[in-house]
């Protein structure tokens, strides 16, 4: 019982590393933790001190704590329930499911991810790519939101980088919630994306067990007060026009809402438009189902297409992509919007009223202008007829309510920086001195001109 036993150095220096490893976890790491967490509650408060829509207690909680509630929701465990009858599955094969549901759904939302690196990477990409401005905003409307409001921005969804440009450019007043497509559940990239408090759905996903546990995670989130960013149309436009928006996060939201008991939500409507989108060409390919809101890109095209922009940016061949612009429109509190209705559950006319608002502050830019004009003309034009038209066009969106981002406030030279950039990209043909549509890519010139088509019904 009390004789020598031989082992390894080697065995005997890692039983000391490890006994030395608990040791240290035991006494010295709790004040470690302690410590970061101190750190990290000061950055926090310092953050809020500048952001007009605060980061709400919700979005500080643990992500475990919020995937238990989450779990073991009254709800989502009468779903789980039915599924168990309906499929004939143990309970507890159920409970698994709903633990992976709820897992893929949370995000982990760290504030130094998304103020230190994240709101820093979407400017520098922004920059890098565009011009970037800011349109009309309702500065009076906005001041008047009520802080303790959940906040929910309505956006039309013109490229994926919509996600960088309004989260580079709200970053000076909150912190957004997006809700992201399987697409970015990759390797390293879901990390960070749920690091930046963004939540992953199954846009196809039918399931009804998956379905109520992404319901109850969303009106989680709304009662929480999180401010959140959506595109409800579903998916990126094929052919430039806004889409009939799909209700079914607006539903979760609004689960259970009763105006006046109810944390009120405010809808603010965002308009984004571009110079040049770049997934214009694959939006619209015509090799594409008729109808189909999914785009294919292949991940080589997408390296070298981004290795041929870093290279240009590196040798100072880089040309910026036009104008990038993002407008605010007028808020839209959801128990005002409710008062009115007889029919509460009837979300139609909410999701109606959001998208003739969206529409409505989509911004005017060049390229859009001359594409219009372009496209309605019947022969050539000359560089003054093409001038005069799109200036004719302009002033008479601009009368209509429209708000147009006119660069450096010089119509001229909106018109000959919207010509520059077709003329780039060979989507205009210029035959002495007269300026016609290329027809091999007209269908691109109608995706832009769709862009601000709605502004003159």
């Amino acid at each position: 019982m009390f004789g020598t036993i031989e082992i390894p150095v080697w065995l005997a220096v890692c039983a000391g590393l490890l006994g030395l490893a608990g040791l240290l976890d035991r006494i010295i790491g709790p004040s470690i933790r302690w410590m970061f967490r101190k750190r990290v509650n000061r950055t926090i408060d310092r953050v809020n001190q500048r952001l007009a829509l605060k980061i709400q207690p919700f979005k500080l909680t643990k992500r475990k704590v919020l995937i238990d509630r989450l779990v073991y929701d009254p709800q989502v465990m009468e779903a789980m329930d039915d599924y168990v009858r309906e499929e004939g599955v143990p309970r507890e094969v159920a409970l698994e499911k709903v633990e992976q549901y709820a897992r893929e759904t949370v995000p982990a939302f760290s504030a130094f991810a998304y103020f230190a690196f994240g709101a820093r990477v979407a400017r520098w990409i922004s920059q890098g790519l565009y011009r970037v401005r800011l349109g009309f905003i309702d500065e009076d409307a906005l001041a008047k939101v009520d802080p303790t409001a959940t906040v929910v921005f309505v956006m039309n969804h013109r490229s994926n980088v919509d996600y960088l440009l309004v989260t580079y450019l709200a970053a000076e007043r909150s912190a957004l919630s997006y809700a992201v497509g399987e697409w970015a559940r990759v390797w390293g990239l879901q990390s960070l994306i749920r690091s930046m408090g963004a939540y992953f759905i199954r846009r196809k996903s039918r399931n009804a067990l998956y379905r109520k546990v992404l319901a109850r995670y969303v009106a989680m989130a709304t009662e929480g007060g999180v401010t959140q960013a959506v595109f409800p149309e579903g998916g990126l436009s094929r052919d430039g026009t806004l889409q009939p928006l799909k209700l079914g996060l607006l539903a979760y939201m609004t689960e259970r809402f009763e105006p006046g008991v109810s944390r009120d939500v405010v809808f603010i409507p965002v308009g984004l438009n571009y110079d040049r989108v770049l997934e214009d060409r694959i939006l619209t390919d015509k090799g594409e189902a008729e109808g189909s809101r999914r785009f294919k890109v292949r991940p080589w095209e997408a390296l070298a297409f981004t290795g041929r922009l870093t290279w240009r940016r590196i040798t100072g061949r880089m040309h910026k992509f036009g104008y990038a612009c993002v407008s605010f429109g007028k808020p839209l509190s959801l128990s005002e919007f409710m008062a009115g209705q007889s029919d509460a559950g009837d979300l139609a006319p909410l999701g109606d009223e959001l998208l003739r608002r969206v529409g409505n502050v989509i911004p005017v830019l060049p390229v859009s202008l001359i594409a219009t004009v372009l496209l309605e003309a019947d022969a050539a034009l000359s560089p003054l007829e093409l001038k005069s038209r799109t200036l004719a066009l302009l002033h008479r969106l601009v009368a209509a309510g429209a708000h147009a981002h006119i660069p450096r406030g010089d119509d001229d030279y909106a018109v000959e920086v919207g010509l520059r950039m077709l003329r780039l990209r060979r989507l205009i043909l210029e035959d002495d001195g007269m300026i016609s549509v290329n027809p091999d890519d007209a269908h691109i010139l109608r995706y832009y001109a769709n862009a601000i088509a709605h502004l003159e019904r």
